[in-house]
C-alpha cells in the first residue's frame, strides 16, 4: 500500500465549464482525504491534466500541456496523470504514444483516481479508462471565484449533431439524481451566481423522469436560501416550451439570460448538420421569448464553414444575425473531425476561406452589439462584482447579460466595491464588447 498522504496534488483543467465541473468533483476527493493541493505545478509530486478532445485543436492542446508539464519531472512531479474526454475516446493511441503520461482515466473513472495512481507508484504506467462505476461524486473543491458556481446538471447527449464527437466521448444523455443536485447546490455556499451547464439543459429529466423536468428543478434548486440567482446555459431551441419560458419570466431568482447554440440558420446547413428546426422557427422562438420577457439577454453559438456552405448561404447567415440581433454570439470554423457523419460529406470548405467567414461573421455581430450596448450609455445597471481589473486599475463586473467567461464585462470606478456583491454602476461609455462607467458617489 503506497503512502500518499505526504504527496502534492495539482490540477489543470482544458475546455469547456463542465469539463470544469469534473476537475472541481476529483479535487474533493482528493481535498476530503486531507491531501495538500497547490496552484502552483512545480510544487506538485502528482500532476493532474484534465483533457478535452471535442475538436482536433483542444487535442493538440492536450498534447502539448501534457509534454509541457511533464518537464516538471526533473523537479519535483513524480507522477503525471491524463483525465477526462481525450483519454476516454482516444486511450488507444494516446496510451502507447503518451509515454510521458503515467495514469490514463475516462470520464467516469473518477471514483478510481487512488487505485489508479497507487498502482501506478507500485509497477509503472497504467490505464484505467474504462474500469470506473460511473459514481456520482458530490462534493466540489470550487476553482471559480467563490461567488459563483456551476452545476452540472446531466451529462452525454441524444441529439447526434453530424459535427459532434460528444455522444462518442461521453455517450448517451443521463440526468442526475434531481436531490443529489439540489444537495449538492446547498453545499456550494452562499452563491450570487449559479450558472446552470450540460451538453443539453432543457432535456433535463427525459432520461430519469420520463419527461422534461427543467422546470421543476428550477423552483426547487432556487427555493435554497444560498443560492441568489440561477443562470441557465446551453439550451437547444427545440425544447425551449412555454412552461419553461414562464418559469424564467416569473421566477425572480432566474437571470433573464438564455444561452441557445443555433449553429446556423439556413435550412439546407442546419439539415445536414441535423439540426431538428430551421431559419423561421429560429426566429419565431427569439421573437415569442423577446414578447415574453423584454428585457431577455440571447447569446447563441454559429458555425461558419460547414460542407457544402455556399456563399449564398453564408450571406444568408449573415443576414440573419441582423434580422435576430443577439446580445452575445460565438463563432467557430467548422472542424472536419474523424467519426463523425460530416467527416465524409462533400463539399469541404477550404481552411482558409472558413477562417474568413469567421471573421465576417464577427464584424456582423460586432456592430451589432455595440449598437445594443450603446443604448446603455447614461443608463444605470446592476452590476455583480467579480473583482479587480489591475490592468485597467478599477473594479470589473458582470450585469445580468453578461455570463462569465464568454460575454463582455463592465468596467466601473468606485470607492469600495465587494467581490460577489452588487452594485449600481451609471454606464458612461461602451465598445463592441464592455461597458465603462462608475457609481455615482464616485469623485475622483
Amino acid at each position: 500500500m503506497i503512502d500518499l498522504s505526504n504527496k502534492v496534488f495539482g490540477l489543470v483543467s482544458l475546455g469547456c465549464d463542465k469539463n470544469r465541473v469534473d476537475a472541481e468533483k476529483l479535487l474533493s476527493l482528493i481535498a476530503a482525504r486531507g491531501y495538500k493541493i497547490t496552484n502552483d505545478a512545480s510544487e506538485a509530486n502528482v500532476l493532474i491534466v484534465n483533457t478535452c478532445a471535442f475538436l482536433n485543436e483542444s487535442r493538440k492542446e492536450a498534447i502539448e500541456t501534457v509534454l509541457d508539464y511533464s518537464a516538471y519531472k526533473n523537479e519535483n512531479l513524480e507522477k503525471l496523470v491524463v483525465t477526462g474526454c481525450l483519454p476516454q475516446k482516444y486511450v488507444d493511441e494516446a496510451f502507447p504514444d503518451l509515454i510521458e503520461a503515467d495514469v490514463f482515466l475516462g470520464t467516469d473513472d473518477y471514483d478510481k483516481f487512488f487505485e489508479a495512481l497507487e498502482k501506478s507508484y507500485e509497477s509503472g504506467r497504467v490505464n484505467f479508462v474504462g474500469k470506473g462505476e460511473n459514481n456520482y461524486i458530490a462534493g466540489r473543491l470550487l476553482t471559480t471565484p467563490s461567488h459563483y458556481a456551476y452545476l452540472k446538471i446531466a451529462d452525454g447527449c441524444n441529439n447526434h449533431c453530424t459535427y459532434c464527437l460528444i455522444p462518442k466521448i461521453r455517450g448517451a444523455y443521463k440526468s442526475y439524481p434531481m436531490e443529489k443536485l439540489l444537495s449538492e447546490a446547498e453545499a456550494l455556499g452562499e452563491v450570487s451566481e449559479l450558472i446552470l451547464v450540460a451538453q443539453d439543459i432543457t432535456r433535463y429529466g427525459v432520461d430519469l423522469y420520463d419527461k422534461k423536468n427543467l422546470k421543476t428543478f428550477l423552483q426547487n434548486v432556487t427555493i435554497l436560501v444560498n443560492i441568489n440567482s440561477v443562470r441557465l446555459m446551453y439550451c437547444y431551441p427545440d425544447m425551449i416550451d412555454d412552461e419553461l419560458i414562464e418559469e424564467i419570466r416569473d421566477n425572480p431568482k432566474i437571470v433573464k439570460y438564455l444561452d441557445i447554440p443555433l449553429q446556423h440558420s439556413e435550412n439546407s446547413v442546419l439539415k445536414l448538420m441535423n439540426r431538428p428546426q430551421g431559419r423561421e422557427q429560429y426566429l419565431a422562438l427569439i421573437r415569442k421569448l423577446r414578447k415574453a420577457i423584454p428585457d431577455i439577454a440571447l447569446r447563441s453559438t454559429f458555425i461558419a464553414g460547414f460542407p457544402t456552405e455556399t456563399e449564398e448561404q453564408f450571406e444568408g447567415l449573415k443576414n440573419f444575425l441582423k434580422q435576430a440581433e443577439l446580445d452575445n454570439c460565438g463563432f467557430f470554423a467548422y472542424s472536419r473531425e474523424p467519426d463523425t457523419a460530416a467527416f465524409k460529406l462533400k463539399g469541404q470548405i477550404p481552411y482558409g476561406v472558413k477562417k474568413h467567414r469567421v471573421k465576417e461573421l464577427y464584424k456582423v455581430q460586432e456592430k451589432i452589439s455595440r449598437d445594443k450596448l450603446s443604448k446603455r450609455v447614461g443608463a444605470t445597471l446592476k452590476v455583480l462584482c467579480d473583482g479587480i481589473d489591475y490592468d485597467k486599475n478599477c473594479f470589473v463586473g458582470r450585469a445580468y447579460f453578461q455570463a462569465p467567461e464568454i460575454d463582455g464585462k463592465v468596467y466601473f470606478n468606485a470607492h469600495s466595491a465587494v467581490q460577489g456583491e452588487y452594485v449600481d454602476v451609471l454606464i458612461e461609455s461602451c465598445d463592441s464588447y464592455d461597458l465603462y462607467g462608475r457609481t455615482e458617489d464616485y469623485t475622483i
